[in-house]
């Protein structure tokens, strides 16, 4: 079922010398390129052809300074360079504000779920579920549940974080939602 690499190659050779010495050369090959390049293109905009031309042809500063000015006045916000592979953003200092003030509470749509404590018998299950939560191994789990009290996950939409500590309590695990 293999061949080797030289096996394929005698046979490519010989295939390209049996086919016949004539290859497309010139306008013939350039004309069948293009033909095939415009088949696939839909029909352009010249409007948007001559923008695309011009962009083409700014440099590297011309193209962000376009991008930060676009970005501004369509009120596009900037998203984190990382992606989804960055991980959760580091927690904000404004917790405190929130204690002091009720009302931006009851406003309030993401929480963060904190694990408090477990009794003993649980752990466990605890851990397991923490594994399935966040995503961690097993030992960044045990490690995680020991270190309690400790943060699980940050700006989580109420129903979502309700969810998780409705499970976690029937384990037997402290959790709160702030």
């Amino acid at each position: 079922m293999s061949m080797t690499c030289r096996y394929a190659a005698q046979r490519c050779a010989q295939q390209l010398r049996t086919a016949g010495r004539v290859r497309p050369t010139g306008a013939v090959f350039t004309s069948r390129i293009a033909r095939r390049h415009n088949s696939t293109e839909a029909a352009v905009d010249p409007k948007i052809s001559t923008i695309v031309d011009q962009i083409s042809q700014l440099t590297l500063l011309e193209t962000a300074s376009l991008v930060s000015s676009l970005k501004t006045r369509l009120n596009i916000p900037d998203l984190p360079v990382g992606g989804f592979a960055a991980g959760p953003a580091a927690p904000a200092a404004a917790p405190v504000e929130e204690e002091e003030a009720p009302v931006a509470a009851a406003e309030k749509t993401l929480f963060t779920v904190k694990l408090m404590s477990f009794e003993g018998g649980s752990k466990p299950k605890v851990i397991k579920e923490i594994k399935s939560l966040l995503g961690l191994s097993l030992v960044d789990s045990k490690k995680f549940v020991e270190s309690a009290p400790k943060v699980m996950k940050e700006s989580v939409p109420k129903e979502e974080a309700e969810k998780m500590i409705a499970t976690l309590k029937e384990l037997g695990a402290k959790v709160e939602m702030e």
